[in-house]
């Protein structure tokens, strides 16, 4: 019995390893990616963070210049450390971090897989903020944060320690279902959610009036910084099975074009790239809503393991300006942007 137990750890453990991501090598630009790369050097200050498997396969959070310079790492663990996203001030970054060991992206809906923890822009004072949570970013004050636990949505001060709920989709929305992404708009008055389980959509709920507003399919809904935009993932559509959409939304949350499923109106693409690197995700605006950061590959789906890549694209540019900043076949996911004012 004994040698039974330890050979089934044994193929456990291997079995874990053979799961995680790669860790991959770096990659030569092309002769135009490094054109465009060293034209970018200096233009753009501030700083992007994201998670990338390039160090361990486990996912650790790197850090670099907007302009892609000095890239870095940010977090070390022997855990899954990815979803980073920067303080109002960007002194700090909040991320989710698996309890222990490998965990897929697939299973964030499973909370008692990950925590939140924060992190100082210059990689001190890591720490633990909230347990059995996931999907975590800032509210305006800096010492609140916004995360899902399941079908649930909370806010939590960070200085008292309070959480408080704001939503459960499970009662609001539909029975079964659970909450990924939450994203609150700036004047807090709206929620932005990709809907998964019983039900799959993406959509905005408004909390003042307990109302909910479908986007259609797609996932992955985040606000401009005018509350008066949303952007979101459209799949199945565009240029290499992907599109990135902006969606105009009234006061309200609601959108101003009817959208249903994935099949949506063309003139709502906001960014679909040009060539075989097309298979976008993870969109993010900056601040003076003038700068988009995603990552993108030409191969796959899944987002903790195939080859993406992190891009810039001024928005007042066509498509083929968009800047690729990193070069590594590792799997590099969900940047987030601060500029530097």
């Amino acid at each position: 019995m004994r040698f039974k137990t330890t050979l089934l750890a044994g193929v456990m453990i291997v079995g874990n390893a053979m799961a995680q991501a790669p860790t991959g090598s770096p990659v030569q630009p092309t002769g135009a990616e490094s054109k465009a790369l060293d034209a970018f050097k200096g233009k753009l200050k501030g700083k992007i963070v994201w998670s990338t498997s390039r160090a361990s396969g486990l996912h650790d959070i790197w850090i670099m210049n907007a302009d892609g310079t000095e890239q870095k790492a940010l977090t070390k663990s022997n855990s899954v450390d990815w979803f980073p996203r920067f303080s109002p001030d960007g002194s700090k970054v909040v991320f989710v971090r698996s309890k222990i060991g490998w965990a897929k992206e697939e299973d964030a809906e499973m909370n008692d897989k990950w925590d939140l923890w924060t992190i100082n822009s210059d990689g001190t004072d890591e720490k633990l903020v909230a347990s059995d949570a996931c999907w975590g970013s800032w509210r305006p004050d800096g010492e609140t944060i916004l995360f899902a636990r399941g079908s649930k949505v909370f806010t939590k001060n960070l200085t008292s320690g309070t959480e408080t709920e704001i939503l459960d989709a499970e009662t609001a929305i539909k029975k079964g279902c659970y909450a990924q992404q939450p994203q609150m708009s700036p004047n807090g008055k709206l929620l932005g959610i990709t809907i998964r389980g019983t039900d799959r959509q993406t959509g905005i709920y408004n909390l003042e009036q307990k109302k909910w507003y479908t986007t259609g399919g797609g996932c992955q809904i985040t606000f401009f910084p005018d509350n008066k935009f949303v952007l979101r993932m459209n799949e199945g559509h565009g240029n290499g099975g992907t599109e990135v959409l902006k969606i105009a939304i009234d006061d309200n949350g609601k959108p101003s074009v009817n959208i249903t499923g994935l099949a949506v109106p063309k003139k709502l693409r906001f960014i679909d790239l040009p060539g075989r690197r097309s298979h976008e995700y993870f969109p993010r605006i900056s601040s003076d809503a003038q700068w988009l950061v995603w990552c993108a590959t030409q191969y796959g789906h899944e987002h903790d393991m195939y080859d993406y890549e992190v891009f810039i694209w001024n928005v007042n540019t066509k498509a083929k300006d968009a800047v690729r900043l990193t070069f590594h076949d590792g799997n590099d996911r969900w940047p987030d942007i601060f500029l530097t004012k």
